[in-house]
């Protein structure tokens, strides 16, 4: 008898030990789901509401790669416990893996009554993180599901609070998303756009178009900045402000990068020599230690020479994995490529950025350039931007240039480039050539 309840203990035991997390002491996504099959089975004859929730830190993967795993695994630690002082005995709180957390509030009967609880996790886990002589702080996204029919499974109710979590991160940090069909349809749409745009990828349907670059002096075109366009047979025009996120958060953006990249250099490669193509990096593109061969490998191939392309980075692609960022800012630097920070002062980096990478262009956002003309302390702001960037002798392009007022007083504040709708909207592959070509010849009919 004794032999038999050892080995039914250890069997428990060893049942016990593969539904915990071994880190933190919480229990495992086995668990998780273990919990909610019971729960869903006790309220069978009577469904009450309950809530399924995930939990994701935002941030914390940068974060693990600067201090490394061992203070990686402080924070997970340190999560867990808070998470377990913030709810009762009656709620559930898993690690699901990775930096994702699993809860599951028995007692909770309302979309309202879950977003509360939901954000009470938020702030606890926003709270700095004591790691020795140094201290982290991190973000937290939250989906949560609703269980109110017998009929769904734990598994669709897992779906339904990622589905959310999903959309949470989507719309920024520290956010708290409620599952509503609103949100399974939006999953569904931009499933259906991730499956069309690999095709197109792969088909090589995603085109470039071409803004105009300008002098504001002369208005002489100077380069054209490629954007990207996608015509889809089913979905029709889908906007790149719809499809580039999904392609960066699925991770094929490298891809698309490649072929927008190729079609470009071979478009411009028909352009006058003085004007130049600029092409947008994508921030895991600046993770990516292979980015600087794979735009090396296509000038090569497309015959475009490396002075004539300039690559544009934003200051949060920067910001990701900086040594790495730095590093392929250097490789392309030295193989003659420009290098422009794009969208300048609506990011997180610091100024001493702009010493330490050396960029040869910066973009003035958009944002500063719509309000400039009602706004003074904007104006003040243009002006110190300006007058930074003559001091490091760094060229200026403005963005968003709507109006001739516009380009009048940047032209008067000292702004060298201008770029925007009053200079010319993109355009095909076809119509920038006879653009730049039609330039062309004015400028030599001028100074004939």
């Amino acid at each position: 008898m004794r032999t038999a309840a050892l080995g039914i203990a250890r069997l428990e035991e060893a049942a016990d030990v593969g539904m915990t997390d071994l880190l933190t002491g919480l229990g495992n996504d086995r668990r998780f789901l273990a919990k909610i099959r019971r729960l869903i089975n006790d309220r069978a004859a009577d469904p009450a509401p309950f809530v399924v929730g995930i939990i994701d830190l935002d941030g914390f993967k940068p974060i693990n790669d600067l201090f490394g795993r061992g203070c990686g695994d402080e924070i997970l630690r340190q999560a867990a416990m808070r998470l377990r002082a913030a709810t009762d005995d009656r709620c559930s709180i898993v690690r699901l893996g990775a930096d994702e957390f699993g809860f599951l509030l028995p007692l909770t009967f309302s979309e309202a009554a879950a977003t509360e609880q939901a954000r009470i996790l938020i702030e606890v886990l926003s709270a700095p993180y004591d790691l020795g002589e140094r201290s982290a702080r991190l973000s937290a996204s939250v989906g949560c599901a609703l269980y109110f029919t017998a009929a769904e499974a734990a598994e669709d109710l897992i779906l339904k609070a990622e589905s959310a979590l999903y959309d949470a991160k989507r719309t920024g940090r520290g956010k708290v998303v409620v599952y509503s069909q609103e949100i399974e349809d939006k999953a569904r749409r931009v499933t259906g756009i991730e499956q069309a745009l690999r095709r197109a990828v792969a088909a090589g349907e995603v085109e470039p178009w071409f803004q105009p670059i300008v002098s504001l002096s002369t208005r002489q075109v100077l380069g054209y900045e490629a954007l990207a366009r996608w015509t889809d047979r089913d979905l029709g025009v889908v906007s790149p402000a719809e499809f580039i996120p999904i392609a960066e958060e699925r991770g094929f953006i490298g891809q698309l990068s490649q072929v927008l990249l190729c079609k470009a250099a071979r478009a411009a490669v028909d352009w006058p020599e003085e004007v130049s193509l600029s092409f947008n990096l994508s921030p895991s593109q600046l993770v990516d230690q292979n980015t600087s061969e794979q735009v090396l490998t296509i000038l090569r191939d497309t015959g475009l020479p490396p002075s004539r392309l300039q690559i544009e980075i934003t200051e949060t692609g920067m910001m990701c994995e900086p040594a790495s960022a730095e590093k392929i800012v250097e490789d392309l630097r030295a193989a003659g490529i420009r290098i422009a920070l794009d969208d300048f002062g609506t990011g997180q980096s610091s100024l001493g950025r702009l010493r330490q990478l050396h960029f040869d262009t910066i973009k003035i956002d958009q944002a500063f350039v719509a309000s400039m003309l009602a706004d003074a302390p904007t104006q003040h702001i243009l002006r110190a931007i300006l007058d930074m960037c003559r001091g490091l002798q760094k060229d200026v392009v403005a963005e968003g240039i709507e109006c001739e007022d516009q380009a009048a007083r940047l032209a008067a504040f000292g702004c060298q480039k201008g770029q925007g709708y009053l200079f010319g909207r993109p355009m095909r592959a076809d119509a920038t050539a006879a653009h730049v070509h039609g330039y062309a010849a004015s400028a030599r009919a001028a100074f004939a």
